[in-house]
Order: C-alpha cells, then structure tokens, then sequence
C-alpha cells in the first residue's frame, strides 16, 4: 500500500505542534507525524510513577536524575516520556526538547492509548539510541524492559508479570519490585 502524503508538509506539520498551546497539565507529543494530545494522568498512573521513581533512587547502584515528561527529539518525533533516566544534572541546560544523547533509559507508563507506547513510541526510543525503555503495560499487566537498540527496535525484550521481579542491567544493577504496581 503506497503511504499516504499528509495534506501538510513535514515542516508545516511540526511547525505547528511547535506553536501549539495545551491546556494545563494536558501533554502534546508528535509522534510519526501525527499530533497526540494526552489529558492529565489517572492516579493509579501518577502512583505507579511514584512507585518507579523512588525504585530509581533508592535502589540503582549509581546517582540519577529523573525528570517526568521530559522532551525528547527523536528521528520520528518528539516525545515525552513518563520518565527520563541520565546522569546527575544532564539536561541541566537543555532546551524543553532536546537531543537524547546520553540518556539512558525512557519509562512509560500505559494510559489511554497503549498501542503508541507499545509500537511507535518504542521504535522512535530505538531509532534515537536510548540503551533502555521500560514499558509499564497497565492493561496487559506486565512490565516490559527493551534493551539493545538496533535501527528502529529492540533487540531484547524481557517481560515480567505484575509481581514478579524485574533485574535492570548497569549502571542500575537493581531488581525492580514489580508488585506495587496496578
């Protein structure tokens, strides 16, 4: 099937999610080419952040920096992630959306569109060279980890049920306590 010409061109597409105005606490994200517009998080999602959150600092092997709904410019998109895992003081003096590099791990935390953290997001995470996604995957109850980007996916996914424990790779060197989680 030939892809379809978007009646916008490229620039003209992101030039206007660039000028784009959300509502408080609402979230625009473009992804492939398509403007997503999110409404404020549930609790139960906020609370599995939290959750994440304090696994990240009380338990990784190394200091982190972990910024909520970080923008990220990836080679399909720009993307806020649930969470951003770097090094301390990263994006220090970045820009709202900046370059992935050094990044090394993006979290999501499905809501009411799973199909674009489990696809689309996850190829644009890869095709931008981020070493680890983890995909909270609410509906399906399960917590995925995405490691060894290659081109636009991953080369290893590693799944675990709700409950059962999650061993994150260096420089995290934790297991992650997956049983909080809803």
């Amino acid at each position: 099937m030939p892809a379809v010409e978007h009646p916008l061109g490229r620039d003209d597409v992101l030039q206007a999610f660039l000028a784009l105005e959300t509502p408080p606490g609402f979230k625009a994200e473009l992804i492939e080419g398509e403007i997503v517009v999110t409404p404020p998080p549930d609790g139960s999602h906020e609370t599995t952040f939290s959750l994440l959150a304090r696994q990240f600092y009380r338990k990784a092997a190394v200091d982190l920096d972990l910024a909520p709904n970080k923008g990220l410019i990836t080679p399909t998109g720009r993307y806020i992630p649930d969470g951003t895992v770097s090094p301390v003081e990263h994006f220090i003096d970045a820009d709202p959306w900046a370059l992935p590099t050094g990044v090394i791990l993006v979290f999501e935390v499905t809501s009411t569109n799973p199909d674009k953290d489990r696809g689309p997001k996850r190829h644009g995470y890869a095709a931008a060279g981020i070493p680890c996604y983890l995909l909270v995957d609410r509906s399906e109850r399960k917590v995925v980890l995405f490691t060894s980007p290659e081109g636009d996916d991953y080369t290893v996914h590693t799944h675990v049920e709700f409950g059962k424990p999650l061993d994150l790779p260096a420089p995290f060197s934790f297991t992650l306590d997956t049983g909080p989680l809803r």
